[in-house]
């Protein structure tokens, strides 16, 4: 693992950030399609933040991206068991404020599809590059 800057990765973590933002906002009433979709692309999203600064294998990467989703759903069971809760509102919508096993299956379903697309990404290339030396 070595840091390097990724510009594709920096962009399209740029734009997964401006979907959340538009989800958090203007989405606010399209319940679990929200969450849901919302804690894939959050998953995604520190993927490709992650991606855009470091070098490392992807599996690596989204493994990293998805034990800190679970981290933070981790965080909200222990908070909700103790009592604590965040007062902050936009805190409160960024790491959420309810625990839910369908946020975990959310986050692994973000994990996998970002390392498919990095996988997919490998392949065509390898494929390019070996079609270019025939």
């Amino acid at each position: 693992m070595e840091l390097r800057f990724n510009r594709p990765a920096f962009v399209f973590s740029i734009l997964l950030f401006v979907v959340l933002v538009l989800l958090a906002t203007v989405g606010a009433g399209w319940g679990w399609i929200r969450s849901f979709s919302g804690d894939v692309l959050a998953v995604m999203w520190v993927y490709c933040m992650l991606a855009s600064v470091v070098k490392a294998r992807p599996q690596l990467v989204a493994g990293i991206a998805f034990s800190l989703g679970v981290a933070v759903e981790l965080a909200q069971y222990l908070a909700s068991n103790f009592g604590i809760r965040v007062s902050n509102p936009i805190m409160r919508v960024v790491l959420g404020a309810t625990p839910d096993w369908w946020d975990v299956l959310a986050y692994a379903l973000g994990a996998v599809l970002v390392l498919g697309m990095a996988m997919l990404g490998r392949f065509r290339q390898r494929r390019t590059v070996a079609l270019r030396a025939l």
